[in-house]
Protein backbone atom coordinates (compact mmCIF):
# COMPACT_ATOMS: atom_id res chain seq x y z
CA UNK A 1 0.00 0.00 0.00
CA UNK A 2 1.49 3.28 -0.96
CA UNK A 3 1.46 5.80 1.74
CA UNK A 4 0.11 9.29 1.35
CA UNK A 5 2.00 11.90 0.89
CA UNK A 6 2.60 14.54 4.28
CA UNK A 7 1.20 17.87 4.72
CA UNK A 8 3.34 21.44 5.33
CA UNK A 9 1.20 22.54 7.26
CA UNK A 10 1.92 26.86 7.20
CA UNK A 11 0.72 27.76 11.14
CA UNK A 12 -0.03 31.62 12.22
CA UNK A 13 1.54 31.92 15.61
CA UNK A 14 0.98 34.58 18.57
CA UNK A 15 2.42 38.17 17.64
CA UNK A 16 2.38 38.74 21.75
CA UNK A 17 -0.79 37.57 23.50
CA UNK A 18 -0.32 33.93 23.91
CA UNK A 19 -4.44 33.93 24.40
CA UNK A 20 -4.70 34.70 20.42
CA UNK A 21 -3.42 30.57 19.49
CA UNK A 22 -6.25 29.09 17.99
CA UNK A 23 -7.07 25.83 18.93
CA UNK A 24 -6.48 24.25 15.41
CA UNK A 25 -2.93 25.59 15.85
CA UNK A 26 -2.42 23.95 19.01
CA UNK A 27 -3.07 20.43 17.61
CA UNK A 28 -1.02 21.02 14.32
CA UNK A 29 1.97 21.60 16.27
CA UNK A 30 0.88 18.33 18.52
CA UNK A 31 0.75 16.11 15.78
CA UNK A 32 3.41 17.14 12.86
CA UNK A 33 6.71 15.00 12.89
CA UNK A 34 8.75 18.02 12.73
CA UNK A 35 8.60 21.86 13.41
CA UNK A 36 10.20 24.36 10.90
CA UNK A 37 11.22 27.28 13.00
CA UNK A 38 12.48 30.98 12.18
CA UNK A 39 14.08 30.81 15.62
CA UNK A 40 14.08 27.57 17.67
CA UNK A 41 14.29 28.78 20.68
CA UNK A 42 10.85 31.25 20.48
CA UNK A 43 9.38 27.96 18.76
CA UNK A 44 10.21 26.32 22.39
CA UNK A 45 9.11 28.87 25.03
CA UNK A 46 5.78 28.55 23.00
CA UNK A 47 5.91 24.96 22.53
CA UNK A 48 6.36 24.61 26.54
CA UNK A 49 3.46 27.14 26.95
CA UNK A 50 1.40 24.65 25.34
CA UNK A 51 2.51 21.52 26.85
CA UNK A 52 3.83 20.24 23.56
CA UNK A 53 6.76 18.35 22.45
CA UNK A 54 8.30 18.14 18.67
CA UNK A 55 11.72 18.02 16.76
CA UNK A 56 12.74 21.26 15.78
CA UNK A 57 14.77 22.60 12.68
CA UNK A 58 15.84 26.34 11.84
CA UNK A 59 15.18 27.50 8.79
CA UNK A 60 15.59 31.26 8.24
CA UNK A 61 16.58 33.56 5.55
CA UNK A 62 20.27 32.04 5.84
CA UNK A 63 19.33 28.57 5.55
CA UNK A 64 16.08 27.85 3.89
CA UNK A 65 17.51 26.85 -0.01
CA UNK A 66 19.33 24.29 2.53
CA UNK A 67 16.61 22.74 4.23
CA UNK A 68 14.23 21.95 1.13
CA UNK A 69 15.35 18.54 0.88
CA UNK A 70 15.01 17.58 4.15
CA UNK A 71 10.96 18.24 4.07
CA UNK A 72 11.01 17.17 1.15
CA UNK A 73 12.10 13.54 2.38
CA UNK A 74 9.58 13.65 5.31
CA UNK A 75 6.91 14.95 2.88
CA UNK A 76 7.16 11.72 0.69
CA UNK A 77 7.47 9.20 3.55
CA UNK A 78 4.08 10.83 4.39
CA UNK A 79 5.25 12.45 7.65
CA UNK A 80 4.02 15.95 7.88
CA UNK A 81 5.28 19.85 8.88
CA UNK A 82 4.84 22.87 10.56
CA UNK A 83 5.91 26.03 9.20
CA UNK A 84 6.27 28.60 11.68
CA UNK A 85 7.89 32.01 12.06
CA UNK A 86 8.51 34.01 15.53
CA UNK A 87 5.22 35.46 15.42
CA UNK A 88 2.47 35.72 13.54
CA UNK A 89 1.89 34.11 9.64
CA UNK A 90 4.80 32.83 8.02
CA UNK A 91 5.87 34.16 4.57
CA UNK A 92 4.73 37.80 5.48
CA UNK A 93 7.60 39.45 5.91
CA UNK A 94 9.15 36.27 6.87
CA UNK A 95 11.21 32.86 5.73
CA UNK A 96 9.60 30.64 3.72
CA UNK A 97 9.05 31.66 0.46
CA UNK A 98 10.99 29.50 -1.18
CA UNK A 99 10.20 26.81 0.58
CA UNK A 100 6.46 26.54 -0.41
CA UNK A 101 7.19 27.80 -4.21
CA UNK A 102 9.50 24.65 -3.97
CA UNK A 103 6.89 22.08 -2.62
CA UNK A 104 3.86 23.73 -5.05
CA UNK A 105 6.26 22.69 -7.73
CA UNK A 106 6.90 19.22 -6.32
CA UNK A 107 3.42 18.49 -5.83
CA UNK A 108 3.44 18.29 -2.53
CA UNK A 109 0.03 19.87 -0.19
CA UNK A 110 1.03 22.93 1.25
CA UNK A 111 -2.33 24.20 4.14
CA UNK A 112 -2.59 27.69 5.72
CA UNK A 113 -3.46 27.37 9.33
CA UNK A 114 -4.80 30.88 9.46
CA UNK A 115 -4.54 32.95 12.60
CA UNK A 116 -2.72 36.69 13.96
CA UNK A 117 -1.46 38.67 11.54
CA UNK A 118 0.25 41.62 12.25
CA UNK A 119 -0.83 43.05 8.87
CA UNK A 120 -4.64 42.74 8.84
CA UNK A 121 -4.39 43.24 12.59
CA UNK A 122 -3.08 46.47 12.15
CA UNK A 123 -5.72 47.86 9.69
CA UNK A 124 -8.92 46.59 11.36
CA UNK A 125 -7.80 49.25 14.07
CA UNK A 126 -6.57 51.80 11.79
CA UNK A 127 -9.40 53.77 10.87
CA UNK A 128 -8.20 54.23 7.23
CA UNK A 129 -9.64 53.10 3.74
CA UNK A 130 -9.29 48.42 3.53
CA UNK A 131 -11.37 48.10 0.56
CA UNK A 132 -7.77 48.26 -1.18
CA UNK A 133 -4.32 48.43 0.35
CA UNK A 134 -1.13 47.43 -0.32
CA UNK A 135 1.50 45.64 1.68
CA UNK A 136 5.36 47.44 0.92
CA UNK A 137 7.09 45.23 3.98
CA UNK A 138 10.11 47.14 5.02
CA UNK A 139 11.39 49.95 3.42
CA UNK A 140 14.65 50.40 2.22
CA UNK A 141 17.07 50.50 5.15
CA UNK A 142 18.96 53.61 3.50
CA UNK A 143 17.48 57.27 3.59
CA UNK A 144 18.20 58.40 0.14
CA UNK A 145 17.08 54.83 -0.94
CA UNK A 146 14.24 54.59 0.93
CA UNK A 147 13.28 58.34 -0.21
CA UNK A 148 13.43 57.05 -3.98
CA UNK A 149 11.47 54.36 -3.04
CA UNK A 150 8.23 56.18 -1.27
CA UNK A 151 8.47 58.83 -4.12
CA UNK A 152 7.29 55.92 -6.35
CA UNK A 153 4.52 55.34 -4.22
CA UNK A 154 3.39 59.09 -3.92
CA UNK A 155 0.59 58.61 -6.12
CA UNK A 156 -0.89 55.69 -4.78
CA UNK A 157 -4.03 55.67 -4.37
CA UNK A 158 -4.71 52.66 -2.36
CA UNK A 159 -3.99 52.86 1.83
CA UNK A 160 0.18 51.85 1.91
CA UNK A 161 0.86 49.35 4.78
CA UNK A 162 5.06 49.28 6.09
CA UNK A 163 6.77 47.46 8.54
CA UNK A 164 9.35 49.42 10.48
CA UNK A 165 11.11 48.77 13.32
CA UNK A 166 12.69 49.95 16.34
CA UNK A 167 16.07 51.86 15.03
CA UNK A 168 14.77 52.87 11.95
CA UNK A 169 11.25 54.44 12.37
CA UNK A 170 12.42 57.83 13.47
CA UNK A 171 14.09 58.24 10.30
CA UNK A 172 11.53 56.63 8.61
CA UNK A 173 8.95 58.57 9.36
CA UNK A 174 10.47 61.74 8.67
CA UNK A 175 11.17 60.66 5.26
CA UNK A 176 7.41 59.49 4.68
CA UNK A 177 6.31 62.98 5.68
CA UNK A 178 9.44 64.89 3.69
CA UNK A 179 8.11 62.41 0.54
CA UNK A 180 4.66 61.60 0.91
CA UNK A 181 3.56 64.99 2.28
CA UNK A 182 3.64 66.04 5.87
CA UNK A 183 -0.29 66.54 5.84
CA UNK A 184 -1.11 62.96 4.92
CA UNK A 185 -2.89 61.43 7.15
CA UNK A 186 -1.13 58.10 8.83
CA UNK A 187 -1.31 55.36 11.51
CA UNK A 188 1.27 53.93 13.66
CA UNK A 189 0.68 50.20 15.56
CA UNK A 190 3.07 49.52 17.66
CA UNK A 191 3.36 46.69 19.91
CA UNK A 192 0.19 44.84 18.48
CA UNK A 193 -1.53 42.45 21.23
CA UNK A 194 1.20 43.46 23.88
CA UNK A 195 0.91 44.91 27.11
CA UNK A 196 2.65 48.21 25.87
CA UNK A 197 0.32 48.53 22.43
CA UNK A 198 -0.76 51.88 21.12
CA UNK A 199 -2.82 53.17 17.82
CA UNK A 200 -1.76 56.60 17.00
CA UNK A 201 -3.50 58.59 14.63
CA UNK A 202 -2.16 61.45 13.07
CA UNK A 203 -0.50 63.73 9.98
CA UNK A 204 3.04 62.16 8.72
CA UNK A 205 4.25 65.94 10.33
CA UNK A 206 2.93 65.07 13.71
CA UNK A 207 3.39 61.01 13.95
CA UNK A 208 7.29 62.08 13.16
CA UNK A 209 7.03 64.50 15.74
CA UNK A 210 5.77 62.34 18.25
CA UNK A 211 8.01 59.57 18.08
CA UNK A 212 10.47 61.68 18.54
CA UNK A 213 8.78 63.35 21.81
CA UNK A 214 9.50 59.76 24.09
CA UNK A 215 12.15 57.11 23.62
CA UNK A 216 9.69 54.65 24.71
CA UNK A 217 7.72 55.68 21.65
CA UNK A 218 10.21 54.16 19.83
CA UNK A 219 10.44 50.90 21.10
CA UNK A 220 9.26 47.63 20.07
CA UNK A 221 7.38 46.48 16.48
CA UNK A 222 5.60 48.65 14.35
CA UNK A 223 3.06 48.89 11.35
CA UNK A 224 2.63 52.46 10.20
CA UNK A 225 -0.65 53.14 7.72
CA UNK A 226 -0.59 55.56 5.06
CA UNK A 227 -3.34 57.16 3.02
CA UNK A 228 -3.45 56.97 -0.31
CA UNK A 229 -3.86 60.13 -2.05
CA UNK A 230 -6.86 60.97 -3.13
CA UNK A 231 -7.57 60.86 -6.68
CA UNK A 232 -8.95 64.20 -6.93
CA UNK A 233 -5.84 66.03 -5.69
CA UNK A 234 -4.21 68.62 -7.78
CA UNK A 235 -0.60 69.62 -7.96
CA UNK A 236 0.59 72.31 -5.99
CA UNK A 237 0.06 76.04 -7.45
CA UNK A 238 3.36 76.97 -9.24
CA UNK A 239 4.45 79.97 -10.60
CA UNK A 240 4.49 81.08 -14.49
CA UNK A 241 8.51 81.07 -14.81
CA UNK A 242 8.37 77.74 -12.78
CA UNK A 243 5.87 76.14 -15.66
CA UNK A 244 8.67 76.86 -17.94
CA UNK A 245 11.27 75.24 -16.07
CA UNK A 246 9.29 72.21 -15.36
CA UNK A 247 7.74 71.31 -18.90
CA UNK A 248 11.62 72.02 -20.47
CA UNK A 249 13.34 69.34 -17.36
CA UNK A 250 10.30 66.66 -17.47
CA UNK A 251 11.27 66.44 -21.50
CA UNK A 252 14.47 65.94 -20.93
CA UNK A 253 15.44 64.42 -17.45
CA UNK A 254 14.07 61.64 -15.17
CA UNK A 255 11.80 63.04 -12.58
CA UNK A 256 14.87 62.92 -9.31
CA UNK A 257 16.68 65.31 -11.72
CA UNK A 258 14.23 67.23 -13.52
CA UNK A 259 13.18 68.29 -9.54
CA UNK A 260 16.70 68.61 -7.89
CA UNK A 261 17.32 71.05 -11.08
CA UNK A 262 14.22 72.96 -11.05
CA UNK A 263 14.72 73.73 -7.60
CA UNK A 264 18.51 75.29 -7.93
CA UNK A 265 16.99 77.16 -10.79
CA UNK A 266 13.82 78.70 -9.59
CA UNK A 267 14.63 78.72 -5.56
CA UNK A 268 11.02 76.90 -5.55
CA UNK A 269 10.64 74.08 -2.90
CA UNK A 270 11.92 70.72 -4.26
CA UNK A 271 9.02 68.50 -3.31
CA UNK A 272 6.42 70.89 -4.84
CA UNK A 273 8.47 71.14 -8.01
CA UNK A 274 8.66 67.16 -8.05
CA UNK A 275 5.12 66.61 -7.87
CA UNK A 276 4.48 69.53 -10.41
CA UNK A 277 6.83 67.10 -13.02
CA UNK A 278 5.18 64.12 -12.04
CA UNK A 279 2.12 65.63 -13.20
CA UNK A 280 3.95 67.10 -16.27
CA UNK A 281 4.89 63.56 -16.89
CA UNK A 282 1.62 61.55 -16.65
CA UNK A 283 -0.25 64.27 -18.94
CA UNK A 284 2.16 63.10 -22.20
Amino acid sequence: MSTEPGILYVVATPMGNLGDMTVRAREILGEVALIAAEDTRVTQRLMTHLGLKAPYLSLHEHNEESRIPAIKKLLAEGKSVALVSDAGTPLISDPGYSLVRALHESGFRVSPVPGPSAVIAALSVSGLPTNRFIFEGFLPAKSLKRQTYLEGLRQESATLVFYESSHRIVNSLADMSRVLGSTRHAVIARELTKRFEQVVSASLEELAIWIKQDENHQKGEFVVMVEGTRLDDKPDEITLSEQRVIEVLAAELPTRQAADLAARITGGARQRLYRAIQHEKQKK
